[in-house]
């Protein structure tokens, strides 16, 4: 859900936003220092929080930001807001990654990383194909900035109906147990 404004990333930047090019590169920055900032500080905020807490941490930071990013005119804000996604991303998979790690067994890890990684990235391809089909529809009956900006409205619909899901599946006690029956 999150890869459907990717389409637009662009569009946005230069019609909403009103970035010049150079702008629109120290946005890109933003993804690095999110994805440094959340490798770096990932693992004391999962120790503090626990796993469970920190999972829905980056399930809700993740569409909260893309809702933000679809209403903000700033791309200061913007910025912001890309590094957070980012953090939030990092989170996630420095939980996931090592869990999958301590739980299936050595001679699985390799064919179940590699369905996970089918839908995680074979997923964004068809995610950046609707979000440009959303603006090329939505452009008919809206606005073009509106159709820009529901992307992100959409993303963000799609990532809570996923927190509301997955948040209370992805408990703390349930993912420690889950450690101990593959030590096992």
């Amino acid at each position: 859900y999150s890869s459907i404004p990717n389409a637009i990333a662009i569009f946005y930047a230069q019609e909403v936003l009103h970035t010049s090019v150079f702008i629109f590169a120290v946005l890109g920055t933003a993804a690095a220092v999110g994805g440094i900032l959340g490798g770096m500080l990932g693992p004391k905020v999962a120790k503090q929080l626990g796993d469970g807490k920190s999972l829905a941490l980056a399930l809700a930071g993740i569409p909260i930001a893309t809702l933000i990013l679809g209403l903000t005119s700033s791309w200061q804000i913007a910025w912001i807001l890309f590094a957070a996604e980012t953090f939030c991303s990092m989170l996630w998979n420095l939980i996931t990654v090592s869990l999958r790690q301590s739980i299936i067994p050595g001679d699985l890890l390799g064919r179940v990383n590699s369905v996970y990684r089918m839908f995680a990235w074979g997923t964004i391809p068809i995610a950046t194909l609707l979000g440009g089909a959303i603006v090329s529809i939505g452009a008919h009956f809206y606005s073009r900035e509106i159709a820009l900006r529901s992307t992100f409205i959409i993303a963000f619909v799609l990532g809570i109906v996923l927190f509301a899901f997955a948040a209370p599946r992805l408990t703390s006690a349930k993912i420690a147990a889950a450690r101990e029956a593959g030590a096992k």
